[in-house]
């Protein structure tokens, strides 16, 4: 089993296309946009059961030169 996460990201002016291609390189996303607003970049992923979700996107996704901020919510089944 996986667990679904949603990240937000904040670049460095300038830099959210290569944020964005380095991101789709290393082919560790579900789904990448684009957003308007206070966050430049919006990711869906899925990281393996058993891994320490801070861990995994400290190590696989925040060493990405050009990323500011990110701000990562955890989904939880509900229904």
């Amino acid at each position: 089993m996986t667990v679904c996460v949603f990240v937000q990201i904040r670049c460095t002016p300038g830099r959210t296309y290569k944020v964005a291609e380095e991101i789709a390189l290393r082919e560790m996303h579900s789904e990448l946009f684009s957003t308007s607003g206070e966050w430049d970049l919006l990711m869906k992923l899925y990281i393996p059961a058993g891994e320490d979700v801070g861990k995994y996107i400290n190590e696989r996704l925040l060493d990405i030169p050009g990323i500011e901020r990110s701000l990562t919510t955890l989904t939880f089944k509900a229904f």
